[in-house]
């Protein structure tokens, strides 16, 4: 099994399916100043992915001893022996048998039960040759140009559990708790909303969230076939949906013309130059990026 590619840029390489060339170039990295990358980008044949650990507040327990770089290389590495295996199983039950297996490597060393078990978003893309299927699970949209039209696959229960979060948090009474206090509390309710019904999904220790993913099926040929596809964890959507410098018709074309690296030199620039467009607690996240190509015609 090939390992997942985790460098800062990965050059172009091409997957053959049985009737379209499938041209990919990746990039990753941390914020300026972090050595760890808690996001991943890999490939494994047909099948690209960008996963996206979620990052643990300081002084916050997980009841896991690995932690989130390993969540995310272990569910990266599970992702690739499940399409090897069933390379013709939906995209949701392979996530769902990579979780089970991740569960498993944890050893019975962790409390998989514990609400801050290490999570990771997921999306995905996997060329069956004349057909294209993708998954997203939580926020990390895959942005499509199909035919000319460009919109984006996104997953928004996280953006509303964080809105009533932001809720919560703003109703405790001013000064009656101080700001760590409030960020204790703020992280209390999103464990309590992770993997719930009224919640968000995410990739975490059950596989049932595999199942609750966006997904769906589009052409590779003919009429409606998707021309470019780009994956993207939220440090690099961010240039569209925070700091809003390009909408998702400019992104695939930065990505087309200068590359994944691209995109992520321009958000390091946004993080710089426009702090007061964050919306998380973050100065800065990791940043990643696989972007796509589909040769135009017909089989």
């Amino acid at each position: 099994m090939r390992p997942p590619t985790t460098s800062v840029a990965a050059e172009a390489t091409r997957v053959v399916g049985a009737a379209r060339t499938m041209r990919v170039r990746s990039a990753s990295a941390p914020p300026p100043g972090r050595p760890v990358n808690e996001d991943l980008v890999f490939r494994f044949g047909p099948l690209v992915g960008v996963l996206d650990g979620a990052s643990v507040p300081e002084g916050f327990d997980t009841g896991c001893v690995h932690g989130t770089a390993w969540y995310v290389r272990h569910l990266a590495a599970r992702l690739g022996l499940a399409e090897a295996i069933r390379p013709t199983a939906t995209l949701m039950s392979n996530l769902a048998a990579a979780i089970l297996a991740v569960r498993a490597d944890h050893g019975g060393e962790c409390d998989l039960d514990h609400p801050g078990t290490p999570s990771s978003t997921v999306c995905l893309l996997r060329d069956g040759g004349d057909h294209l299927d993708h998954l997203v699970l939580c926020d990390s949209p895959l942005v499509l140009d199909v035919d000319g039209t460009v919109d984006a696959v996104t997953d928004d229960r996280l953006d509303s559990a964080m809105a009533d979060l932001r809720a919560t948090v703003v109703a405790v009474p001013a000064g009656s708790a101080d700001p760590v206090d409030r960020i204790r509390r703020a992280v209390g309710v999103q464990r309590e909303r992770m993997n719930r019904t009224h919640g968000y999904w995410v990739a975490a220790a059950d596989p049932d969230a595999a199942f609750h993913a966006v997904t769906g099926t589009l052409p590779l040929h003919g009429a409606g076939a998707v021309r470019r596809a780009a994956l993207l964890s939220d440090g690099a959507s961010a240039l569209v949906e925070q700091f809003g410098l390009l909408d998702w018709a400019g992104l695939l074309d930065v990505a087309t013309v200068e590359g994944p690296g691209a995109l992520i030199d321009r958000v390091r620039a946004a993080e710089r130059d426009h702090p007061d467009r964050l919306r998380r607690h973050k100065r800065a996240d990791d940043a990643s990026v696989v972007f796509c190509e589909f040769d135009v015609g017909t089989p």
